[in-house]
């Protein structure tokens, strides 16, 4: 199986610009025999829609553009916010035309949640803590999340600072913490997340995704 997944834009040492995945993808993705293809650009991305079984939109420290959810800015915008958009709500476009599985994680949840019409609370208190620190959530019945771990509440990391305040058309709201954020949406092959299930090694989390929405047998 091979999956597409989002590089990241980081400014290094001296720098130096590069793009990237965290290391725990690979890891986690190796152990269950699936092939990463790293996207950066939006060179030839019906090949890439071709190629790939399916698509995971990971995390990121630069925050969506409000201007693309008919907001203003509360805060500066990054100067590569609307290069990084742009990527992600076409790739999750071509993805979603072509009916394949598509994985969303903390800001990828966003730029689902925008991308279909969704909006976003600019800044949020309680919610960017550490990789070890957790906090409870709720899980729907009849929900990838609740037939993967077949539990109505766990704990998960959270290092967010922004999160979805409208939710987008036809998408259900299958996961959220205490104090009402939503932590987790889903419509049909598209699920998406707030937190960082590679922080916390959830290999079972990955796996429910590869072999239950990516398989070409559930399609």
């Amino acid at each position: 199986m091979i999956l597409a997944i989002t590089q990241r834009y980081g400014l290094f040492e001296k720098g130096s610009e590069k793009y990237y995945i965290d290391k725990e993808f690979k890891d986690i993705f190796e152990k269950l025999n699936v092939l990463l293809f790293p996207i950066s650009s939006l060179t030839n991305i019906e090949e890439v829609t071709k190629i790939c079984d399916g698509l995971i939109v990971i995390g990121s420290a630069i925050d969506i553009n409000p201007k693309n959810y008919d907001e203003q800015p509360i805060a500066k915008i990054h100067n590569m916010a609307e290069e990084i958009d742009t990527l992600d709500f076409t790739i999750i476009k071509a993805f979603n035309d072509v009916h394949k599985p598509i994985l969303g994680i903390c800001r990828g949840i966003q730029a689902i949640n925008v991308c279909f019409g969704g909006s976003l609370y600019q800044d949020i208190p309680n919610h960017k803590l550490t990789k070890e620190e957790r906090h409870n959530v709720k899980l729907e019945k009849n929900s990838f999340l609740y037939d993967c771990y077949n539990t109505e509440k766990m704990q998960i990391n959270s290092l967010h600072h922004q999160a979805i305040k409208e939710v987008a058309k036809d998408f259900k709201v299958v996961a959220k913490s205490e104090d009402g954020i939503v932590e987790g949406i889903e419509n049909k092959n598209i699920i998406a997340v707030q937190w960082h299930p590679e922080y916390m090694n959830d290999i079972k989390f990955f796996e429910y995704f590869v072999n239950k929405i990516c398989s070409k047998d559930h399609q």
